[in-house]
This record gives C-alpha cells, structure tokens and sequence, in this order.
C-alpha cells in the first residue's frame, strides 16, 4: 500500500519526470487522434485516462499509458466500418472488460515468452523510429502525424522518403529550434549541473520547450525571415471550461450492442491492445533501473479498466505505451505518481491554459524526441548484444529492421520466428551429441530428444561410414519421442546390410521405456 503515497524523496524524482512526460504525451495524444481520424478531445481524453487510472491500478512504477499508434489503423478500419464514434465507443468498453477477462484467466504470462533479444530490439527500434520520424519535423516538415510509427504512411511517403522531402526545402527557424532544444537536453545530462539542487526540478525538457517558445517569438521580432509556418505549433481544441469539455465528449451508444461488429472490433482491440502492452510492460521493466517486475496479469486488468473508463468518457483505446514509458524512466521516475502526475497536467493544461501551450513549436518536442531516441539505441546496446553471441544478435537486429519497414506488432513476430529458429537449432545440437574415432562412433543422447531431432538424427545415420561400430547411448534420457524411436529402430534393421554394428547402451535409472534395462 506504500506505493500508492507519495514521499517528499519520490516527488523529486517523479514531479519533473512528469513534467517530461507530459509534453511528450501531449502532442502524440493529438497526433494519434488525428491519424485516427477520431475527435481531437478523443485523444486527450485517452492520455489522462492512461495517466490517472491506469497508472493507479497497474502493479508497474514507471510505466505510462495512453493513446498507441499500434491501434490507429484498427481504430481507422472500425470507425469505416461502424460509421459511428458512439458505437466505437461501445467496442473500447467491450475490449475493456474483454481485457479484465484475459487478466482473470491469466493470459498475462504469455509476455513471459517473449525473448530477451526481442525486447530488446523492440527498443532500439523504437528508439531509431523516433530519430527518423521527428527529423522531418525538426526541420519543420509536418505532413505526416505526430505518433506514427509505421513504415508506410498515410500521406503516401514512407519514413525515408518523408525525411528527403523534409531536406529539400527546411525551415531554418525549425531547425535552430530543434538543434538548442537538443544541445539544451544534452547540456541538462552533464553531472556537474545535476548537482545543482535548484535544478533537481527544472527539466531539461521544459527548458527547451520554453527557449523553443521563446525563440519563435524573437523570430517574430527581429528576424521574420525564420518564422515558422502556423501548422509547425501544438494545437488544443478550445475548451472554455470543465463544465463545456464534459459536455463535448461524446458519450457511447449502446443501442451498438445489437451490431455484430461492435464485437469483432472489441475482440481486435482487446487482442492488440493487450500484446502491445505486455511488450511495453516488459520493455519497461528492462528499462527500470530499480529492475522491479510488473504483475503481468494485473496489468491487463488495469489496462481493461482504463479502456473501460476512457470508452465511457469518449476516449480512444488505451495501451502502455513505450516511448512516453522511455522519456519516463529516462527523466528520472521512481514511482507510479510520475505518470498519474502528467495525466493530471494533460487535464489542467486543456482547461486552464491551452493558449499558451498553443505556442509550442512542434521542432523542439522534436528535439526531445529525438535525445528520448538516442537514449534507447545507443551503440553500446548494439555492442553488448553482438558480444552475447549471434544467437542474440540476429534475432535482435531482425526485429529492428522488421519494425522499421514494418509496424511494431509485425516486426515482433519476425523476430520473435527468428528467435525461435535459434532457440530450435541450439536443441538440436543440445540434444544429440556425437563422438567419432575412427570407425567407432558414439551417440549420446542427452534427457529430452523430441521428434524436432529426427532430422539431425537422420542425417548423423545416413553419414556414418560401413563397417562402423557404433554405439547409441540412452542411459540417461528421461523421453523420446516415437519419432526418434522409430527412427532408431530402422538404422538397426538395416545396420547389418552396411555392415554396421549397433549396441543400445541402456541404463536403469532412464525413464525411456526403450532405453531402460529390465
């Protein structure tokens, strides 16, 4: 119960971690509504949500819900489908409770699963996508959205092609901006003023997002030819009051309830939502410096009640979320109140002083952005991870590449498959081990041989010489699978044809039927 007060110690980790986060989450709220094609307030709505709710009933310190790009397409696909934000509603309250379900059923130890190389290149990879996406937008590019993550974009250009378009024609203004916001959050890393006490609860992210302001409006004084363009700022539907927001948020209609499929797209949304968030929670706990581990199956049920409360309130489907979970741990979060901290700020910021946050230039949260980027694919994750063998790396550097030419939940797959080739292989050489010296060969089979080694074994047969002794030694095996057997069985049938002669080497403590003496 301790974590759900916070201490004077936490609060001056977690008050200027929340700060950070909230002025990552606050355009990729926007961002993402609008690549949803769903209501702006939508949008906000799911941060604060994610922020307040989920981040009080999830078992996990440092991660942050939200709004996810992994769901735009799925929410663009059912909005088409129903022709109704009301009904949609009705499947995000519908995915919630499926969720909640999933959560009492245990599914959650599916993310047990995933493997560490995965993860691991799941976070370099998002770290790269961050860098490539925000360049276009520190030079004040702003076509595609702020939050997409996938390959393919919905302005027809791809992550490349987007930043060449952005290079041919930048806005210098932008770009001044981007690079102080960067050299400003490089300059608040060095040790020497994290000792200043004064500064323990400035960020170095508000800084930049202040000079950012700052600058745009000396361009507007004394250099004109840098201004930037209207559509290069932050921009918060207008909201007069609590009373005036509550009443435009749309409210579900469950009269949706009689439509078949408002429940294939609850099903979709429960399904995705909860892997993007068992990705995201164990990514978070390898980013935790305090290396605590999050209750998975707990998390889905927080991630259910979020999605329950955000569909009531007319909000867009919640996940945890991996680049504001990043700039959190990387801010300096110790506890959950970081990000109950910024959904609170998200809700203020809209109703006290959306005009002023209307002045933010998208080129210094870009610049944010990018040093949140950086932060998760630094070389020396490379390195460390080529050092623990290619076993590791491959399936690392796979699901990087896959991600980025992909999305994050296909790139996850591919290299989740390339992952489970390795693990395959190292059986195959961990099941059967064979000694040769001359024209005597000993097979050993080691404590579990499954019909996934019936290849090797094969192949190992078909290479022995004629007028070979060999010896198939199954003393210490606990099972065999039939295959294997079966396979055992014919080599020694057609053994005296070739010449060979065969002994079973058997043992009474093996639990093999075949290899057991009697």
């Amino acid at each position: 119960m301790r974590d759900y007060f916070i201490s004077g110690q936490s609060l001056k980790h977690d008050l200027p971690a929340s700060v950070v986060v909230f002025l990552v989450a606050l355009p990729l709220c926007l961002g993402i509504a609008l690549g949803s094609e769903a209501p702006l307030l939508s949008g906000l709505v799911a941060g604060i949500v994610g922020g307040v709710v989920v981040g009080l009933v999830s078992g996990s310190q440092i991660s942050v819900s939200g709004p996810a790009a992994g769901l735009t397409a799925i929410v663009v696909a059912a909005l088409s489908d129903i022709n109704s934000f009301e009904g949609f509603l009705v499947a995000v309250i519908l995915a919630g409770v499926a969720q909640i379900v999933l959560g009492f059923l245990k599914a959650g130890s599916i993310g047990h699963f995933f493997p560490v190389a995965v993860i691991k290149g799941m976070l370099a990879a998002i770290g790269l996508i961050l860098i490539f996406k925000q360049i276009p937008h520190a030079l004040g590019y702003d076509q595609d959205f702020e939050g997409d993550e996938s390959f393919t974009q919905e302005d027809g250009q791809n992550t490349f092609t987007e930043i060449i378009r952005a290079l041919q024609d930048p806005n210098w203004g932008a770009v001044i901006i981007a690079v102080v916001a960067i050299l400003l959050m490089l300059l608040w890393e060095q040790p020497r003023l994290k000792r200043l006490a004064i500064l323990q609860f400035i960020p170095g992210a508000l800084v930049a997002v202040l000079v950012g302001v700052g600058l745009t409006y000396l361009y507007k004084a004394f250099f004109p030819s840098l201004q930037i363009a209207p559509e290069h700022f932050v921009v918060l539907p207008k909201v007069q009051s609590v009373g005036s927001f509550v009443a435009d948020l749309p409210s579900p209609d469950f009269s949706w309830l009689m439509h078949t499929q408002i429940y294939t797209t609850a099903v979709t949304i429960a399904l995705v939502a909860s892997l993007e968030s068992l990705l995201s929670i164990e990514a978070a706990d390898k980013l935790d410096p305090l290396k605590r581990i999050t209750p998975l199956n707990r998390e889905l049920k927080a991630q259910g009640v979020g999605n329950i409360i955000s569909g009531l309130l007319g909000g867009l489907p919640i996940t945890a979320v991996i680049v504001r979970t990043s700039a959190n741990v990387h801010a300096g979060a110790r506890t959950r109140w970081s990000a109950v901290i910024h959904g609170v700020l998200l809700f203020v910021a809209i109703i006290v002083f959306p005009g002023v946050l209307n002045e933010i230039p998208f080129a210094a949260l870009a610049g944010i952005l990018i040093i949140t980027g950086y932060k998760l694919t630094k070389p020396s994750l490379f390195q460390s991870t080529y050092q623990r063998g290619f076993a590791q790396f491959v399936p690392f550097v796979v699901t990087i590449v896959a991600i980025l030419f992909t999305n994050l939940l296909i790139g996850i797959f591919i290299g989740i498959a390339t992952g489970l080739l390795f693990v395959l292989k190292t059986n195959f050489h961990q099941a059967i081990a064979i000694v040769r010296d001359d024209k005597y060969i000993l097979i050993k089979l080691n404590k579990d041989v499954s019909f996934l080694n019936k290849s090797v074994l094969r192949k190992t047969f078909e290479s022995i010489p004629d007028g070979s002794q060999v010896i198939i030694d199954g003393g210490t095996t606990q099972f065999i699978d039939r295959d294997i057997e079966e396979t055992i069985e014919d080599f020694i049938q057609n053994a005296p044809a070739r010449n060979i002669q065969v002994e079973l080497k058997k043992s009474y403590s093996s639990t093999s039927s075949f290899f057991k003496k009697d």
